[in-house]
């Protein structure tokens, strides 16, 4: 049975990867290595509990040891790498759990698979590949004319947050050229969908505007991004991981390039049409300060994933933001339990 080493399993992208895995293969097992931070909600794979193809290790990729056992013990035949420190405002708050994650956490996952690696058989060494999850932040900003970003745009990341996914890409970079070691890169475009962490821009305008709450919006509201469904990015990473050529990064993006004020107007439309009772919604909107150094826009360029691998997405950002409103009301009780904070309890220990 194949075995894949999944990190960062129980947050927003890395948990829908793992259910599209499991959902899709029955021959195949999933190791779950997460450091169950506020952003690893154990709700997010509750339905996989009592599936044996199935286990999580509560632990961090920082910690070389650990994930040299787990190596040793499930020989995974792919290391999938989500663990990251990923929110832009935390990062500048704090930066140095980013770096820590990011580039010092990342780094040790890479020498422990790299070790791991030395010791299997040929035919199990020369099928093993490491996949690095990555972000379009690292390549900075974009003008309303630049063309959009691809493979070879310069890095220049902009926040504590994607300079420390940037270095975490070069470490990447350099086990490939150093010593061989078989790793993929896909840095994506901004992710939305199901059991996205309500700090982020479309759950939490979604969730504010359901409870009455005002809508936050940064500046003027004219910060343009690419968004991709979480369910077409999974499926990006999975064909990179089958068919991905060595040493090579792939971006993955939506071709939905909209504004942040875009996005509030769409999700407030969809909203008075589902809760007539409360609209209209977008009297909620407010305008508040910029965030410091706010990247204007983002845009990713998908043709070396279509023409070499034929992957495209498949949602419509119409489609998807639709789905997207209808998964957070239907599902109140996962909602609730996240803004409450009640999902953590258990982390805590409190009863």
């Amino acid at each position: 049975m194949k075995t894949v080493l999944v990190t960062g399993g129980l947050g927003f992208i890395g948990s829908n990867f793992i259910r599209m895995l499991l959902s899709e293969e029955s021959s195949l097992r999933v190791i779950n290595l997460d450091k169950q931070t506020y952003a690893g909600n154990p709700e997010n794979l509750a339905d996989l509990e009592c599936d044996d193809r199935y286990q999580v290790v509560i632990g961090d990729i920082g910690d070389e040891g650990l994930v040299s056992r787990i190596l040793d013990e499930h020989e995974p035949d792919a290391v999938v790498n989500f663990a990251a420190e990923s929110h832009v405002d935390r990062s500048i708050d704090g930066p140095e759990p980013f770096v820590q994650t990011n580039v010092l956490g990342t780094l040790r996952l890479l020498e422990a698979s790299r070790k791991f690696l030395a010791g299997l058989a040929s035919d199990k060494s020369e099928a093993f590949r490491f996949l690095h999850v990555s972000t379009d932040e690292v390549y900075g900003s974009l003008t309303p004319e630049d063309p959009a970003f691809c493979e070879t745009t310069p890095y220049a990341p902009n926040s504590p947050y994607s300079a420390s996914k940037a270095g975490a890409d070069h470490l990447v970079r350099s086990y490939f050229h150093t010593y061989g070691f078989p790793v993929l890169t896909t840095n994506c475009s901004n992710n939305y969908g199901p059991f996205q962490f309500p700090e982020k821009l479309i759950p939490l305008m979604i969730l504010n505007a359901c409870e009455g709450k005002n809508l936050p919006i940064y500046g003027d509201g004219g910060n343009v991004r690419d968004w991709l469904h979480v369910e077409d990015h999974c499926s990006g990473i999975r064909t990179v991981l089958d068919g991905g050529r060595l040493g090579e990064t792939y971006c993955i993006g939506g071709n939905s390039e909209k504004t942040n004020m875009e996005i509030v107007d769409t999700i407030c439309s969809l909203l008075d049409e589902k809760r007539p009772d409360k609209a209209p919604h977008d009297q909620l909107k407010t305008f508040v300060k910029d965030r410091p150094g706010h990247d204007r826009r983002y845009a990713i360029d998908c043709s070396k994933i279509k023409q070499e691998l034929g992957w495209e997405p498949r949602y419509s950002f119409e489609e998807g933001i639709a789905q997207t409103v209808d998964w957070y009301l239907e599902n109140s009780t996962w909602c609730e339990n996240v803004t409450s904070g009640n999902y953590q309890r258990e982390r805590l220990g409190i009863s």
